[in-house]
């Protein structure tokens, strides 16, 4: 098969290959300690497995609280998809301190570096040449798709793929709990600082303000659910 040239139809070693003639940034992550949300964001690629066909997921992931900001599934492997995940996370209105990725060509690439760039307080970081432990928070990220998901699935169609990834990280993010995060869900850790902030507003707000209309309601009326 070698002579002639021949290959199975499957997905290559490498999800990301790197380009010699892109620039590359040094690994800020060395001894750092995440201890708050926004601190560092971490991207990565895999693949997905559907019936004869392979596509190509990245995700933007929060490191501290491991909640998946945006995401986004391909069909190839050009930048333009990793691009599309960053501003869609971006355009959520929250920036982080740090951005970690490897050293593949789609995040080294111009068309990745300048949405990073349009935001000049991001200090970008890349992992070591080979080193995927650099990236452990987003591999393990990968894992729990791969056996929660894809591997339980066989995905007919892109549509189908995209659909049913799409329930799963909603899963991920609101209900699936953590073991490290004291067993609640990532978006519970990720907004928690805002829902502080909203409780402490409630503190301030007259008591009718404060009460939900429908409580108010229920209160007052005898409910068939009593």
């Amino acid at each position: 098969m070698r002579v002639m040239g021949i290959s199975a139809i499957c997905p290559t070693k490498f999800t990301s290959r790197g380009n010699k003639q892109h620039l590359k940034y040094p690994y800020l992550l060395k001894g750092l300690r995440i201890e708050r949300p926004d601190q560092m964001w971490g991207t990565d690629i895999t693949y997905i497995r559907a019936r004869g066909f392979w596509f190509y997921l990245t995700a933007i992931m929060d490191w501290y609280s491991r909640y998946v900001i945006s995401w986004k599934l391909s069909r190839t492997l050009t930048p333009d998809f990793c691009a599309e995940s960053l501003k869609s996370a971006l355009a959520k209105g929250r920036i982080p301190e740090i951005h970690n990725s490897d050293q593949g060509s789609q995040f080294t690439s111009d068309t990745y570096i300048s949405v990073l760039k349009e935001h000049p307080e991001i200090k970008i970081s890349m992992d070591g040449r080979g080193r995927c432990f650099d990236n452990i928070f987003t591999e393990r990220l990968w894992r729990n798709v791969k056996y929660e998901e894809v591997y339980l699935k066989d995905y007919q169609s892109f549509e189908e793929a995209e659909r049913e990834l799409a329930k799963y990280f909603n899963k991920y993010n609101n209900r699936r709990l953590h073991q490290s995060l004291g067993q609640r869900p990532p978006a519970e850790i990720y907004f928690q600082n805002e829902q502080n902030q909203q409780q402490k507003n409630r503190l301030i707000l007259p008591e009718t303000l404060q009460t939900n209309p429908v409580e108010i309601y229920l209160k007052n009326t005898d409910s068939v659910y009593e």
